[in-house]
């Protein structure tokens, strides 16, 4: 029997389990649990040293397959490395079973190294926290661990998901002898039944109710992944029943004609009677987080007489504070059956006319229809190289059915406001959960290795330099694309009101930096290439987008003043914009 075999038994109840991927970042103390994982014949591993850009990239892998990915670092400072991806990872959630090797608690604060506090050590970035035994020398031991790791497992993947802590102090010897042999189980598997939150015949009829009295209805969807039955059923309620469907990018709802993604254009406009025109009698939103400040200043100041949130769990959130009605149930499964029982109500009254009022939806959709023109116009502008326009041009040449992985701070705001075709089947993610700039890159990489569609990683310089440890491993895979927008400095400070007034602002908030990304590139065996005008741009970007045998990674500098001044002008012209 191996010396740790109760690790033995948490790697086959995982792969029981069906959690068979994980990240690793060396160490001793850990040596038991990734021989464990490393020896299993079903579970893939990979090794990243960094335990900050580990975290993130199995936040990557996890955001695709949406199952559990294992997490594994060593005692000490190595774990306070894995909060950041630990928090993303609680606020977008995304499940992650974090274990975390230990010494026995009796080496605490006795001048051992690596030795720290680290039991709940994620505070409430977690949905729990485990403790695992030391000592195995009572039958009971192994029945708890048994029990905690088939509870740890399962929160990891009841809704609402997120990550799950099991920190695991272990005794020397930590390696196992040259004639050892590893037998994985038997384990006992607590088999929890997936149960899907239902609303009472009763409940429908009186939502039913509620939806056919408000006059004005508007369905806004946060963040979330690209769900075609989802947008399914909002076209055919944007079609026949004129419900005006709004959403970010990362919301993944496209341009397409019908649902209104210019939120951020039109909703700056300064006419009262025009915003009061846009006030929803119902609103109904699901999904998470949404970018535009401008969409969540409107309900917040011209609140909903009802608003209901549609989500799988009972988590109560209220960013636009009018929250009347949680519904816990699939948002996918609830428009589904909202538009089936609504469409057949007025099938048997022979009220085919009942909708919504098609002027409403008409003042959104002529708004962002204007609002596209207007920016559209002013990107076609080739006199000035700056960032923005540089992204649109990105997004026009993204290879059909490919992911776009946006970094926070610029780049998501750029790409928000230039939108996406629905024609381009490009999905989009960002890590708007903390919406920090730490693991963007690494989280782009996580899905590359899950994926064989091309994965672009569109990332500002100072968060690719943040995390550039994303590349030091021998992971990086050859379809992945990694775009740096270098203007040598934290440009939004320059363009956001509060920091930009300030004269400390080039010291203190941009912090310029006059580095290229071209050595991390070739460290990292990546095909580099520099363009500083559109021209070179254009020359570039066909090749660029190729498939390949290696990864590829462009550098476009531009000016932060000029990018600054571009957005300014910008922000003039939508002042000048009426309906």
């Amino acid at each position: 029997m191996a010396i740790h075999q109760h690790l033995l038994d948490l790697v086959e109840l995982c792969v029981r389990k069906e959690i068979r991927q994980a990240v690793i970042s060396p160490g001793s103390r850990s040596a038991p649990l990734t021989l464990a994982l490393a020896r299993h014949p079903q579970v893939t591993t990979r090794v990243v040293a960094d335990e900050r850009s580990a975290g993130f990239i199995a936040l990557g892998i996890a955001q695709q397959i949406r199952k559990p990915v294992v997490v594994v670092c060593t005692s000490g400072s190595a774990v306070y490395n894995l909060a950041p991806a630990v928090a993303e990872a609680y606020f977008q959630e995304i499940p992650l079973l974090v274990l975390t090797a230990d010494r026995p608690k009796e080496w605490t604060h006795q001048l051992d190294g690596q030795t720290i506090y680290q039991t709940e050590i994620f505070g409430k970035h977690v949905k729990q926290s485990f403790e695992w035994p030391a000592d195995f020398v009572h039958p009971d031991a192994r029945w708890f661990a048994e029990r905690i790791a088939n509870e740890a497992v399962d929160l990891a993947r009841t809704e609402p998901r997120g990550p799950v802590h099991i920190n695991l102090p272990l005794r020397e010897p930590l390696y196992p002898s040259a004639d050892e042999t590893f037998a994985f189980g038997p384990v006992r598997v607590i088999e929890q039944l997936p149960a899907m939150p239902a609303l009472p015949p009763e409940t429908w009829h009186r939502l039913q109710d509620d939806w056919d009295s408000a006059e004005r209805k508007l369905i806004a969807i946060g963040q979330g992944p690209h769900d075609p039955a989802l947008l399914a059923v909002l076209k055919k309620m944007s079609e026949e029943w004129r419900t005006p469907i709004v959403g970010d990018v990362i919301s993944n709802l496209p341009r397409n004609g019908e649902f209104i993604t210019q939120l951020d254009v039109f909703l700056n406009l300064s006419d009262e009677q025009i915003r009061e025109d846009l006030r929803p009698d119902l609103l109904i939103t699901c999904g998470q987080s949404f970018i535009s400040k401008q969409f969540k200043l409107f309900l917040r100041s011209h609140p909903p007489r009802q608003h209901w949130q549609v989500q799988p769990h009972t988590r109560l959130a209220d960013p636009f504070q009018s929250l009347t009605r949680l519904i816990p149930h699939d948002p996918t499964a609830f428009f589904e059956k909202l538009f089936s029982d609504v469409d057949y109500q007025r099938f048997v009254s022979n009220d085919d006319e009942a909708d919504s009022d098609d002027g409403y939806q008409q003042t959104w959709q002529t708004l962002d229809r204007q609002a596209t023109r207007m920016v559209s116009q002013f990107l076609r502008d080739e006199t000035v190289f700056h960032e923005w326009a540089v992204v649109q041009r990105l997004l026009d040449q993204l290879p059909t059915d490919s992911q776009l992985h946006v970094a926070n701070s610029m780049p998501v705001r750029y790409v928000n406001l230039s939108g996406l075709d629905e024609n381009q089947l490009v999905e989009v993610f960002a890590n708007r959960g903390t919406s920090g700039i730490d693991g963007c890159l690494s989280t782009a990489v996580g899905a590359a290795l899950t994926t064989s569609k091309t994965v672009t990683a569109l990332i500002g310089d100072v968060a690719f330099f943040y995390d550039r440890n994303a590349l030091w491993n021998n992971l990086v895979p050859k379809n992945l694309r990694v775009i740096v927008l270098n203007n040598h400095g934290g440009n939004i400070f320059r363009i956001i009101d509060g920091p930009s007034r300030q004269p400390e602002l080039d010291a203190y908030f941009e912090t310029s930096q006059p580095l290229s990304a071209e050595n991390t590139a070739k460290d990292a065996g990546m095909v580099y290439q520099k363009v500083t005008s559109y021209a070179e741009l254009k020359a570039v970007l066909p090749d660029f987008f190729a498939p390949g045998e290696r990864p590829r990674l462009l550098e476009i500098e531009t000016d932060r003043r000029t990018n600054a001044e571009e957005f300014d002008r910008y922000k003039r012209l939508v002042k000048e914009l009426n309906p």
